[in-house]
């Protein structure tokens, strides 16, 4: 091999190595658009995951509180709040995460909002089971946008 046919040689592997990398960018460029669009989508299940977690802690307290001074039928109530609280971490986890689990787990998640909706809407008379009930009614919506 002479020089000429070397330096061609070079060339070529060099501009092969260009075009190769600028491959590569632009797939890393779409992945991350793909991933970044699939995580907004997802914000709005995430805060209104988080709204549920947060109205829903207030109504447990509110129902326990109720329940301690010999008001049972907060028990059913509590109940539903307490899974309720347990299923929004899982859901504004998996949102934030955007997990390929979220879609099954917002299935889920709408059958325990609907309950918990339900039993708040009974005692929507106190102010804390009316905003868990709104949060339960607003959490239920967005899964229902992405549920599988």
């Amino acid at each position: 091999m002479n020089r000429r046919e070397l330096l061609l040689s070079s060339l070529a592997m060099a501009g092969a190595a260009v075009v190769g990398n600028a491959q590569a960018a632009e797939h890393k460029h779409d992945m991350h658009e793909h991933h970044h669009d699939a995580a907004a989508n997802n914000a709005a299940v995430a805060a209104t995951a988080a709204d549920c977690l947060q109205k829903g802690e207030v109504c447990l307290n509110h129902c326990l509180d109720l329940w301690a001074q010999g008001e049972k039928d907060m028990a059913a109530c509590a109940k539903s709040v307490n899974q309720l609280v347990a299923m929004c971490g899982a859901l504004q986890q998996l949102a934030n995460q955007n997990s390929k689990h979220l879609q099954k787990l917002a299935t889920v998640a709408m059958a325990v909002c609907k309950e918990c909706e339900q039993e708040c809407r009974k005692f929507e008379k106190h102010e804390t089971c009316k905003a868990c009930a709104d949060s339960c009614a607003a959490c239920y919506k967005e899964c229902k946008k992405i549920a599988a």
